[in-house]
Order: C-alpha cells, then sequence, then structure tokens
C-alpha cells in the first residue's frame, strides 16, 4: 500500500513526529550544466537574447567559428564538502538528523571523496543519471550504489547515456534494484526539460513508466519546480502507484527548500521505507516565494565570486566551459579574459541587483504571489 503525506512548514509542529530528514538531490561543482537552454530562452528574453547575440559576434570574430551553445556548459559553486554541510546544518536546524544523498549528473566525485572523511564516511554514493529515451531525455536519481562496485556501475550507465552501451535499459536498471539498499527516483517527471513540448513530453514520460515503472521507487517532488507542476507529479503517483519523495534540486547556495521525513537512522532503513511505499514530505516556508524570484536568486549565486572555491574557478566567468573546435576545453575566462562582451557583463551586473533588500522587495511585488500550495 503506497502512502505518502505532505506537510507544510506553516502548520505548525509537523517536524516534531520525526527524528530525521533527508536532503536528496542537490549539486556539487562536479555537475555539468549544460547551456543549451539559452537558446530558447533568449527567444522569450529580450535581455538574453541580446547577451548571446554579443557573445557569438565576440567568439566568432576571436575564434573565427561559430558559437555552439550545445558544446558549453556551467559547475554549480558548491564543493561536496560544503554541499553536504548546507544541506546538514539547514535539516538541523529544524530539530533533526540529518541524512544527506549528494546526486550531480552522471559522476558519483562528490560523495566518493566525502566518504573518506570521518564526519561523512556513511554518505550514500548517488548520481542523476541521464538517460536518453527517443528524442528527449529522463533524469534518474539513483541513491546508496553499492561501494565495492560503485564504479564500475557509474561506468556502465555514463555507457548508456552515451549511447555506447551494449546493454539494455532494463538489465542495467535490474542490476541497480538488485541491492536493497538502492533507491531509484523519477526526479522531476513532469518537467519538460528538453523543449520538446508539454504534452509530448508528459505521453513519453508516461511510457517511460509504463515500460520500467517496475524498477522505478518514487516519483520526485522538486524543489526548484513549480508547484503546478508538482501537482501533476501526485496525479501521476496516483496512476501508477508510485510514492513521491523530496527533490531539492540545488544548484546554488539556498538549502534544499523540501525534504523528506522519516524515523530511520540510516539511508538504507530509509531506502526500505521508500521501497515499501510509505513517505513524508516537509515542504519548507521558503518554497512558497515566488517562483521566479527563487531562480532570480539562484542565478545571482551562481554569478557571485566564490573566494574559497574548491578548484580555484574564484569568478563566474572560471566556471563555463566551452569545447573548443581544437578538442580542448577551456574556460569562458580563458576565451575571453576579463574582457567579457557588454551586453553579458550589464546582464549579470542586473541580476546582482538582487542581492539587495530593496531590490528584493521590489521584485516581490512585480512577480506573482507566494505559492499557493494546495493539493
Amino acid at each position: 500500500m503506497n502512502y505518502t503525506r505532505i506537510h507544510f512548514e506553516s502548520n505548525g509542529q509537523t517536524a516534531r513526529q520525526f527524528r530525521t530528514g533527508v536532503s536528496l538531490h542537490s549539486h556539487t561543482l562536479h555537475s555539468r550544466e549544460t547551456l543549451a537552454f539559452l537558446e530558447r530562452l533568449g527567444d522569450r528574453v529580450a535581455p538574453i537574447r541580446t547577451a548571446l547575440s554579443a557573445g557569438r559576434a565576440r567568439y566568432r570574430r576571436a575564434h573565427g567559428s561559430a558559437l555552439d551553445l550545445s558544446r558549453a556548459w556551467w559547475t554549480p559553486p558548491a564543493a561536496p564538502r560544503d554541499a553536504w554541510t548546507l544541506e546538514k546544518r539547514h535539516i538541523e536546524q529544524h530539530g533533526l538528523n540529518a541524512l544527506v544523498s549528494l546526486s550531480d549528473h552522471d559522476d558519483i566525485e562528490a560523495p566518493l571523496s566525502l566518504r573518506v572523511l570521518e564526519e561523512s564516511s556513511a554518505i550514500p554514493i548517488s548520481v542523476e543519471w541521464t538517460v536518453p529515451y527517443g528524442p528527449t531525455f529522463f533524469h534518474l536519481g539513483v541513491h546508496n550504489l553499492y561501494p565495492d562496485c560503485a564504479r564500475e556501475l557509474m561506468r556502465e550507465l555514463a555507457e548508456f547515456t552515451q549511447g555506447i552501451s551494449p546493454v539494455e535499459l532494463a538489465s542495467l536498471l535490474h542490476i541497480l534494484v538488485e541491492s536493497k539498499d538502492t533507491l531509484i527516483v523519477f526526479n522531476h517527471p513532469c518537467w519538460d526539460e528538453n523543449g520538446i513540448g508539454q504534452q509530448r513530453h508528459m505521453e513519453l514520460a508516461t511510457y517511460f513508466l509504463r515500460s520500467y515503472g517496475q524498477y522505478i521507487h518514487a516519483l520526485e517532488l522538486n524543489g526548484l519546480r513549480p508547484w503546478a507542476e508538482n501537482r501533476e507529479v501526485f496525479r501521476m503517483g496516483n496512476e501508477f502507484g508510485k510514492p513521491i519523495v523530496a527533490g531539492g534540486d540545488r544548484h546554488a547556495l539556498e538549502a534544499n527548500t523540501v525534504f523528506d521525513l522519516t524515523n530511520a537512522t540510516t539511508f538504507s532503513e530509509y531506502v526500505e521505507q521508500v521501497r515499501a511505499g510509505r513517505t513524508d514530505v516537509l515542504v519548507t516556508e521558503q518554497y512558497r516565494e515566488p517562483f521566479t524570484l527563487r531562480i532570480l536568486q539562484s542565478i545571482e549565486e551562481i554569478l557571485q565570486d566564490h573566494e574559497n572555491h574548491g578548484r580555484g574557478w574564484r569568478r563566474w566567468s572560471d566556471r563555463v566551459f566551452y569545447h573548443c573546435d581544437d578538442g580542448v576545453i577551456r574556460s569562458l575566462t580563458s576565451l575571453f579574459g576579463r574582457r567579457v562582451p557588454c551586453a553579458v557583463q550589464v546582464f549579470v551586473q542586473a541580476v546582482h541587483l538582487i542581492r539587495h533588500h530593496s531590490m528584493r522587495q521590489t521584485f516581490r511585488f512585480a512577480f506573482p504571489r507566494r505559492q499557493e500550495l494546495a493539493l
């Protein structure tokens, strides 16, 4: 029997019923975040369109070829230990013990590096796995890989993502779920991330669940997606008999705004509970903030300078990369130096305005009201 209870922080003392909070789905500097979406965004947002045009012109003058955003990416600012500490302290502020699972895109280096430290030695080895599917792709949160074979499993998952694996998807999923301690979550299942059209995306997501639902333990309520979309996740969960878990999807410096509540004391105990179909999700007050304002805040944090960056990438342009025609990966700083195109500089400076209290109040007035969290 599957059931999910949703708790809203505004309702009072909900967390006191539980012993532990579980943070799923957050990213570190090991994630590569594609910039291809800027093409679609530029079609709708004039300042981004202007900045892209200036960047393309500058790149062509400097390198004699066209700028291809499908070969560009950025990385989140937080190092693994900083990300783990951020999530752990946020949960502890709610009076709970913390279990934290970091899940970078197609990479397990963050949890592997943390397991050598005594304080974080029990962190699960997890990944957000990119699964190509027809004209699009889906993301599966694969949490708590068995340590002795984690690298080999990650190699096989990566080969499937790259389209060079001889192993079928069902076989890979079967291998993963054979471990009773591993949890597989369909992350943000209703988000048309690849821009194929919402109706077509939902058709494919539904077919994906019909084909592979036996290997998927839960669907994700995503902390960086609007409530209207998350309500669709509940509908899908009911249709397929899947519980809902919280996945904050943190990329910047705001801790996950949704997390799970449990009385489990270890991650394996939590996995057992979810696989049995019983989950409790806490939606914090921060999630209620206007969606657009929260996205702008994340962008501002990503574009900040980070003096103590784990790899020395202090400026935002140090954390944006491009696979050049000669096969070399270069940062935006290497490509343009300090002379980033003027239109790009103006955009960055405008985003930084959000850090000022008076401007945040202005943004709150300009954007839609706080999200109403009715099911």
